[in-house]
């Protein structure tokens, strides 16, 4: 397959005379293909759901996500993955892995994506039961192929996020989320509606998969924890909100829980001891609604 075949290397018609327009219109030009955008996404909401449900099995069963990319999709990865600890107190279990490592990420390194046996080694740390999702604009790049390759052959469970709904390697693995987002504004330049979709995906993905392990209550993040001043009034208030009780009682029960907020939550809401609610959400893999239940029904 040629370049010129691939959906996000076409050349876009309605952007022929985009370096004739004044700034405005080409803004609007822009705007207009980004506006596209959440349609494509919209259309394989059911792959994304399929894939969220593969990622709980691995992850409750004490496994973990692995993301695969280079350039563009592989940046996203790393942030996507960076941004889980600290939103939803997890780590270590969404690991991103990027074509070139650390020095790749602030500046673009071209050849590490052509290198198969780069991604082959960096799948050396999947491990079976583990999910590998492969990350590539064009459905095709190397690295990604190399690294889920390998990983299908240490027992994991595989998935494609793409911008090339009808890539052979879509074949390959369990789970093909193909985003038609079509040419781009720019030839080629697929940071931009390709960037934009993966980064929409990576965002619903990873939010639904902490939402399905219990690592928020109704629409509040209750797994960060009082490291800091400002993270702690910020948890105060998250627990006010939740439970409905004035700040002084949400800072004690904070202090109680040792600042952890999931356990102050469960403490106040199940009304039991800090350490009665910690030993419930051990029991319940820290989720807040099923430590409750558990506790309402005993």
């Amino acid at each position: 397959m040629i370049d010129c075949e691939l959906p996000t290397e076409g050349r876009n018609p309605r952007t022929l005379d985009v370096d004739t327009l004044p700034t405005l219109e080409v803004l609007r030009l822009i705007n207009s293909e980004d506006a596209t955008v959440p349609m494509a996404v919209a259309s394989v909401l059911p792959e994304v759901a399929r894939l969220v449900d593969i990622a709980v099995d691995s992850l409750r069963s004490g496994g973990r996500v692995h993301y695969f990319g280079a350039g563009t999709s592989g940046r996203l990865a790393v942030i996507d993955a960076a941004e889980l600890p600290p939103t939803f107190g997890i780590w270590g279990r969404v690991v991103a892995h990027h074509a070139g490592g650390p020095g790749a990420l602030s500046q673009a390194i071209s050849d590490v994506e052509d290198d198969v046996e780069l991604g082959r080694r960096d799948a050396r740390d999947v491990q079976s039961g583990d999910v590998a999702v492969g990350i590539a604009a064009s459905g095709r790049t190397p690295y990604v192929v190399g690294a889920l390759r390998a990983a299908t052959a240490l027992g994991a469970r595989t998935a494609l996020i793409s911008c090339n709904p009808h890539t052979p390697y879509g074949a390959e693995v369990e789970v093909h989320i193909g985003l038609a987002t079509g040419p781009e504004v720019i030839t080629g330049s697929t940071r931009m509606k390709a960037g934009t979709a993966t980064k929409l995906v990576l965002n619903s993905f990873s939010t639904t998969l902490m939402i399905r392990m219990g690592r928020t209550y109704s629409n509040l993040m209750v797994s960060v924890n009082a490291l800091n001043s400002k993270l702690r009034a910020r948890l105060v208030r998250i627990l006010t909100e939740a439970t409905g009780m004035d700040a002084r009682t949400c800072e004690n029960a904070l202090t109680e829980a040792g600042g952890n907020t999931r356990v102050a939550l469960v403490s106040l809401l199940g009304e039991v001891p800090a350490a009665r609610a910690t030993v419930v959400l051990e029991e319940t893999d820290g989720g807040v609604r099923e430590a409750l239940q558990r506790l309402r029904s005993a």
